[in-house]
C-alpha cells in the first residue's frame, strides 16, 4: 500500500474551449505536461463520493464552513477485478488550505475497509495512521455511496516548481444510481460540452505571468464543486418530479458556489 499527503491552495476557474486553446500555449512557456498527459493529451478519473443518507456532508460543505471534509474512492481505470488498484482519499479544507490523505489499495480492500472497517493486512505503521484518520471520519459519519463523478483531465506542473500544478477537467459526468466504479462510465453532464474546469494548485500565490494571462482572456475565479453541483442538480430534478414540473437541460443549471 502507498500513502501520500498533499497540502496546498486550490483556485478554480471556469472557461470555454476557445479560452482553453488560447491559454494553453502561454501555460506551456512555464509548465510541462505530467507523464499521463504527455502520453495521451488527457486521462480519465473515476470517483465514488460517500455521504450520509441525508447528504449531511455535502450540505455542510455548501454552507461554506471554515472546516470541511469528504471521502471518495478514486480510480484511473474502470475496475474489472476486485484486485484492481484504487485510491481511498480523505480531503479536508481548513481556512482555504486543502489537504488530501490518500491510500492505495485494491478495490476489495477498500470496500471491506469502508463497510466493515477491516484494515488491509499489509498496512504498515505509517499507512495505518492514515487509515485510522479515515476510520475516525467513519466514526462520525454513517456513510453510503451517494454520487459517481468522472471526467477527463490534462495536468501540467511548473518547470521550476513541480509542486505548482494546473489541471483542466472536461466531460464531467455524474449519476446518483449504479454507484460502484465497476458499473462503467456514464452519467449526466455537469458543464456545457465546450466547458472546462481549471484548478490552480499551489502552496503560495499564483504567479504574476499566469494572473496576467487569466485577466487578458477574461477567465475569472469560480468556486465550482463537482460533487456540490451533482447534488444540486439531483435535488432540482427530484423536486421537479415531486411537483410534476418539466426538467430543463441540466447544462443550464445554476452552478453552486462552493468548493
Amino acid at each position: 500500500m502507498i500513502t501520500k499527503t498533499f497540502k496546498r491552495y486550490e483556485n478554480k476557474f471556469q472557461l470555454n474551449e476557445s479560452q482553453f486553446e488560447q491559454l494553453l500555449p502561454i501555460l506551456l512557456t512555464e509548465m510541462v505536461p505530467d507523464s499521463y498527459t504527455s502520453k495521451n493529451d488527457s486521462y480519465s478519473i473515476y470517483n465514488i463520493y460517500f455521504d450520509t443518507e441525508n447528504y449531511d456532508i455535502i450540505r455542510h460543505s455548501l454552507s461554506k464552513p471554515y472546516y470541511k471534509e469528504k471521502l471518495r474512492l478514486r480510480s484511473y481505470a474502470i475496475p474489472i477485478s476486485s484486485d484492481d488498484k484504487v485510491f481511498l482519499e480523505l480531503k479536508k479544507k481548513i481556512g482555504g488550505i486543502v489537504s488530501k490523505r490518500r491510500a492505495t489499495m485494491t478495490l476489495n480492500e477498500a470496500n471491506r475497509f469502508i463497510s466493515k472497517r477491516e484494515y488491509p493486512l499489509e498496512a504498515n505503521a505509517i499507512n495505518r495512521l492514515v487509515l485510522e484518520e479515515i476510520d475516525n471520519f467513519l466514526d462520525h459519519h454513517i456513510i453510503v455511496p451517494k454520487a459517481y463523478i468522472s471526467y477527463e483531465r490534462s495536468a501540467y506542473f511548473g518547470k521550476n516548481d513541480p509542486e505548482f500544478r494546473v489541471t483542466f477537467d472536461h466531460n464531467i459526468k455524474s449519476r446518483q444510481n449504479n454507484l460502484s466504479l465497476e458499473k462503467g462510465d456514464f452519467g449526466n453532464q455537469l458543464l456545457p460540452k465546450d466547458g472546462y474546469l481549471m484548478e490552480i494548485k499551489i502552496l503560495g500565490a499564483i504567479p504574476v505571468w499566469l494572473t496576467h494571462a487569466l485577466s487578458s482572456l477574461k477567465i475569472y475565479s469560480s468556486s465550482f464543486s463537482k460533487y456540490g453541483n451533482a447534488y444540486t442538480e439531483y435535488r432540482r430534478q427530484s423536486m421537479a418530479k415531486i411537483i410534476n414540473m418539466p426538467i430543463s437541460d441540466n447544462t443550464e443549471l445554476k452552478y453552486c458556489i462552493s468548493n
